[in-house]
């Protein structure tokens, strides 16, 4: 499913967007990490997904799982429901999320939790301090930039230099410099 989604997303994609990378070599080949990207707009999501060289598991607000169908389908391409208002109620995939992390894989949390188009909007750090709380891996800050052209958008996506938690740092201390970063890569600051 998810190879089909993806290139069925490469072919929709094109001829709206023109997708520029960089920094993908920052990325880890092989470990786990958590990309932090900047969300402008709901086409972030396939558009990050195309950028990455490798499958990704995407922390999604829990209405878009709301009945069977949807959440088959956002489950089968990598997204992990969380219920932000009720945070007990996502026990099972948090679970999940960190057996994944532990398997090496790549999550993605949008650090802002929602759209912000052309502008920072806050950090939602809770999910992120859960994280960092138990576990150590690289914090990658992405930016996401779009830029209208004649026919096309260009999309320019910038993966920032990874950021190592330090536990003898303010989580919160951490994570505004993850949000500092995320503003420059976009282009923001």
């Amino acid at each position: 499913m998810c190879r089909f989604v993806t290139g069925f997303s490469r072919i929709a994609l094109y001829p709206f967007y023109q997708i520029e990378i960089e920094g993908r070599e920052r990325l880890p080949r092989k470990d786990a990490f958590i990309l932090l990207p900047k969300h402008q707009r709901w086409q972030d999501i396939p558009i990050i997904a195309l950028a990455t060289p490798r499958p990704l598991y995407f922390i999604a607000k829990y209405e878009l799982f709301a009945n069977s169908l949807a959440a088959w389908f956002f489950e089968s391409l990598g997204g992990i429901p969380l219920n932000r208002e009720q945070p007990m109620k996502s026990r099972r995939s948090i679970r999940a999320m960190m057996e994944f992390l532990k398997g090496g894989e790549g999550i993605v949390i949008f650090p802002e939790g929602t759209y912000y188009n052309n502008g920072m909007g806050p950090g939602k750090f809770g999910m992120l301090r859960f994280i960092i709380s138990r576990m150590s891996f690289p914090l990658i800050p992405t930016g996401v930039q779009y830029k209208k052209n004649r026919s096309r958008t260009t999309v320019r996506i910038s993966f920032g230099d990874p950021i190592y938690p330090d536990k003898s740092l303010p989580s919160d201390s951490v994570l505004h410099t993850v949000m500092q970063r995320i503003a420059l890569l976009s282009g923001l600051c």
